[in-house]
Order: structure tokens, then C-alpha cells, then sequence
């Protein structure tokens, strides 16, 4: 259901949704920014995956917040302890607290805070902050993309330069022959924030590699396909939200058309 075939009702409470999404996920950006470069507690979730006390932090203001607001949406964050319940809700936020925590702890300014609310499995609000470079990407389906309340979008065409191509080395090689050489763009370490750059033009085409969860993807996933973009599995698959299982596979974002190009691409190697 597009945001032109909504209930008045349903209007009325997304457009409530947009300007708390939008309150509290700047507010938790400037957290973030406030504790960047201080002496953190920091520790190892699971085999090497890093926290800090600035990730927890952010996610206690963002839950209570959001949470507060809505009682009765589901919860879904990197740094909460799931909660089953979500699954048999309509709708459910969608949280990394701090999306590229090891550049974080790093002081590297490629991180960000994204949140999005997840109706039927599909995001239907995103808002990504980027508080060092004071980027913040907001949609709402149906309604566009902006970056700092300017719309934006994703290039278009087909062609693909590689050095405008951000994700694994390995998936962005297998755009071409073997033999070619090929200059790779920077890393970027959020993953949340390497596919916002293609919402806004500064990259073609983004990868994201096996390991990724709901909460790295949804915000970014709604930010690029209202800036006239897609983003799918490898396959063409589309990509579902609140699962019990919150993992994906290999993922690719890009405009329309060179979207469609990337997946024939695939589609066809792996025939051979």
C-alpha cells in the first residue's frame, strides 16, 4: 500500500512517526558525536564484532524515545536483546544505534545512526544521520529521498565505472574479465552509510556481503529506492524485514537501470 492509499488515520500517525523518527535519531547522532574520541569502555560481542558504551548509550535514548512513543510497535535493535513479540507486529523500528562502530572507536568519520520503521516487511520510514559530516538522509515511501532536506538521486544509466563501486573486492572484481585492472573506491566501513552514498549520487553501485542483518540494511534500503534506486539480493530477490531470521545473503544497490544491469550480470555468470 503506497502512502497515497492510506487512511487518513494512517497518515496522520506516519506523518507523527516521521517527525519523532527524525527528533530522536538527530538527538542520538549528537550523543554519539558527544562521546566520539573520549576514552569508551569497549568489549567483543560474539566472535569480533565490537561495542562500546557509546553504542549502548545511544540505543538506551533511541528505545526510550521511540519506544515511549509508539508502545505499540515491535523493537528490533543491534544492541537490545530480541524480543520475539515483534513478529507478530504490523509495525516495528528497526535500529543500529551506531551502523560502523570499529571506525567509530577508530575516529574515523564513516559511521552513522540508522533507524527504520518496518511495516508488513517492507520500511515505510528511514532517517540515517551522519553526525561528523552532518549528513541526514530522511524518506517516507511514496515520497522521495532528501540529504539535508534536499532531494536527491541516484544516478542513472548503466555503465559502471568500478571506482564509483563500493563493497567487497571479490563481488565488485566479478563486474569484469579477470585480466582488468581495476581501481577500487575507498572502503566504506558503515554499511548502512556506503548505500545512503548511492541514494545521493556519489556512488553507482553498492555490495554488501553475506553477513549483513536487518538493521544494517532497512533505512538505507528505503533512503535508496525512494531516490529512484533498488536495492535487492544478488538474485533479484526482494529483501524482507522482521524474520526470525535477521540475516542476509549478498546484496547490491543501484539506480534502476543499472541495477537491472548488475543482476543480469550475476544472473548470467552464474550460469556459466
Amino acid at each position: 500500500m503506497a502512502a497515497a492509499d492510506l487512511e487518513p488515520s494512517d497518515t496522520t500517525s506516519l506523518a507523527h512517526d516521521a517527525e519523532l523518527l527524525t527528533r530522536s535519531v538527530r538527538e542520538a547522532g549528537q550523543l554519539a558525536l558527544s562521546l566520539f574520541g573520549t576514552d569508551l569502555r569497549r568489549w567483543t560481542k560474539g566472535v569480533s564484532s565490537p561495542v562500546s558504551e557509546a553504542d549502548i548509550a545511544v540505543n538506551d535514548l533511541l528505545e526510550s524515545q521511540l519506544r515511549a512513543a509508539t508502545p505499540e510497535y515491535g523493537w528490533l535493535s543491534e544492541e537490545s536483546v530480541d524480543d520475539e513479540a515483534r513478529l507478530g507486529k504490523r509495525r516495528v523500528w528497526i535500529v543500529d544505534p551506531i551502523d560502523g562502530t570499529r571506525n567509530y572507536l577508530g575516529g574515523k568519520e564513516d559511521w552513522c545512526v540508522s533507524v527504520a520503521l518496518v511495516e508488513d516487511a517492507a520500511p515505510i520510514l528511514a532517517a540515517v544521520f551522519v553526525p561528523v559530516t552532518d549528513e541526514f538522509f530522511f524518506a517516507a515511501r511514496g515520497q522521495g529521498t532528501t540529504r539535508n532536506g534536499e532531494i536527491v538521486s541516484a544516478s542513472a544509466g548503466t555503465a559502471l565505472d568500478l571506482s564509483r563501486v563500493a563493497g567487497p573486492k571479490p563481488l565488485v572484481e566479478k563486474l569484469v574479465s579477470g585480466s582488468t585492472r581495476i581501481e577500487l573506491h575507498p572502503r566504506i566501513g558503515s554499511l548502512a552509510l556506503r548505500l545512503c552514498r548511492v541514494a545521493h549520487g556519489a556512488l553507482d553501485a553498492a555490495f554488501a556481503g553475506g553477513q549483513s542483518r536487518d538493521w544494517d540494511l532497512a533505512a538505507a534500503h528505503l533512503i535508496v529506492q525512494e531516490a529512484n534506486g533498488k536495492m535487492t539480493a544478488l538474485s533479484g530477490d526482494t529483501i524482507l524485514y522482521n524474520r526470525r531470521d535477521v540475516a542476509h545473503g549478498v546484496l547490491v544497490a543501484a539506480g534502476l537501470d543499472r541495477h537491472a544491469e548488475i543482476v543480469t550480470h550475476f544472473r548470467d555468470a552464474s550460469k556459466l
